[in-house]
């Protein structure tokens, strides 16, 4: 099971593109939406999650945890008790934590990058504390997976199929959908 939160404000093709990536890998995907179930995106688009925070439900069944950027979405994430909740689970328990554009910030003001390669939206670096700014546009390592902005979207998604099915079914994906 992956959670992938939303909070007013997010940024659409961030969380639409990993969810498309999972689900097409079969990956059971729960979208989780910060305090409300209709979320609206920075572009004004409403989504309709799964559950809310308030209905989460932290288990072993958790294989990752996905943060999409955008603005004030990622401020919104960050201001959840639920949200940091979730990420200290995933990290306690060895699981995937995965973030994109602004949302990096959230793991770097948390100390968690701090010796990792990773990246964010440029002028976020420097709330990346302590990490190695990479120069790739999605990087993992270990269990983080960070990525730079809304282009690398299904990237990012491919990536997070990779650490959780294999390489193998990411290309496989990657492939069916006419990625380069």
């Amino acid at each position: 099971m992956v959670y992938c939160f939303l909070a007013d404000g997010f940024e659409e093709v961030e969380a639409i593109a990993p969810i498309d990536m999972l689900k097409r890998a079969s990956v059971p995907v729960t979208t989780v939406g910060v305090g409300k179930k209709v979320i609206t995106g920075s572009h004004k688009i409403p989504v309709t999650c799964d559950i809310t925070t308030d209905g989460l439900s932290l288990t072993d069944e958790l294989q990752a945890v996905i943060l999409p950027g955008g603005m004030p979405g990622t401020l919104n994430l960050d201001a959840d008790e639920t949200v940091h909740a979730a990420i200290d689970f995933a990290v306690k328990n060895n699981r995937l934590v995965c973030a994109i554009c602004a949302a990096p910030s959230i793991l770097g003001k948390k100390g968690l990058l701090s010796g990792r390669e990773a990246i964010a939206f440029p002028g976020f670096e420097k709330e990346l504390e302590g990490a190695a700014i990479s120069a790739k546009h999605v990087v993992r390592d270990g269990n983080f997976i960070t990525a730079k902005g809304a282009g690398v979207a299904v990237d990012f998604g491919l990536e997070i199929v990779a650490a959780i099915e294999g390489r193998e079914k990411s290309n496989e994906i990657k492939a069916q959908i006419q990625c380069k």
